[in-house]
């Protein structure tokens, strides 16, 4: 089938798709016009059914939107053009050496915890020294697939351990609510409020407040680690399973966590 093929022509949801999308992100139509090298009437022709745009103007509509590829390859379908991103499955061979080379980055990291994430939190890969944060969670949260997120705050994960739970919680939910904010879905704010309910009132910044950068501050055997996180996506795939992961690592913001890291992992120190 053609990339211009019509898949149904006769059942076009387009117009409605297309309308809800742009206003949720909050776009004019002459914002989106601008966007996509078109008029506001074009745009506004497209949202009442009135002018049904070719399959490169949907492929622009959805750039200008900013749409994951999932939901462009939804608002193609809308319009009746056959998906442009394969979804293939992490397991696939064809995606073997994408599986090979996160293995490779995970083993880099350490002694450091680094994870794979899909949409919303759940791991699809770690490294050994995840355990420093998992350890003590509930065994209700380590059932896969485990969710990532609701185990840093949940009362029975890393919560209870987390000392600066108040400001690190509102930080990781605060983020997912800007995430949301770009690419809204109701399931995604119905996960956030339920994450919202397991932390504690944020208090009024104090002296030392730093704004985004929010170190996690967690209790371990060894004594206190402060930790930086850092999170790296596939800002270049053409595929929906990949573009939809992302690597999120945790860093060492001083010496005394590098070291209690080193140690549980049996990493000599470094010299220089």
């Amino acid at each position: 089938m053609g990339y211009n093929t019509r898949v149904n022509a006769t059942t076009d949801r387009f117009p409605g798709e297309l309308r809800d999308r742009r206003t949720a992100r909050r776009i004019s139509q002459l914002e989106l016009a601008i966007r996509a090298g078109t008029t506001q009437r074009h745009v506004s022709y497209m949202e009442r059914g009135r002018s049904h745009p070719g399959r490169a103007m949907v492929v622009r509509i959805a750039e200008s939107l900013e749409l994951s590829l999932r939901d462009r390859n939804k608002l193609l379908l809308a319009a009746g053009y056959a998906p442009a991103y394969a979804e293939s499955r992490l397991d696939e061979p064809l995606l073997r050496p994408v599986r090979d080379a996160l293995h490779s980055v995970l083993h880099g990291h350490m002694p450091y915890p680094a994870i794979v994430l899909r949409p919303y939190g759940e791991i699809v890969a770690a490294n050994p020294a995840l355990d420093v944060l998992t350890e003590g969670a509930a065994p209700h949260l380590l059932t896969p697939p485990v969710n990532m997120l609701r185990l840093m705050l949940h009362p029975d994960g890393m919560a209870a351990r987390v000392r600066n739970l108040a400001q690190w919680g509102r930080h990781v939910t605060d983020n997912m609510r800007s995430h949301a904010l770009r690419h809204p879905d109701p399931r995604l704010d119905a996960f956030i409020a339920e994450l919202d309910g397991y932390l504690p009132a944020k208090p009024p910044p104090g002296a030392d407040h730093l704004g985004f950068a929010v170190p996690l501050h967690l209790a371990a055997p060894e004594g206190e680690l402060r930790l930086l996180t850092t999170l790296t996506s596939f800002a270049t795939a053409v595929d929906v399973t990949l573009a939809e992961l992302h690597l999120e690592a945790f860093l060492p913001a001083d010496e005394a966590t590098a070291e209690i890291l080193r140690a549980r992992a049996g990493t000599p120190r470094r010299r220089g």
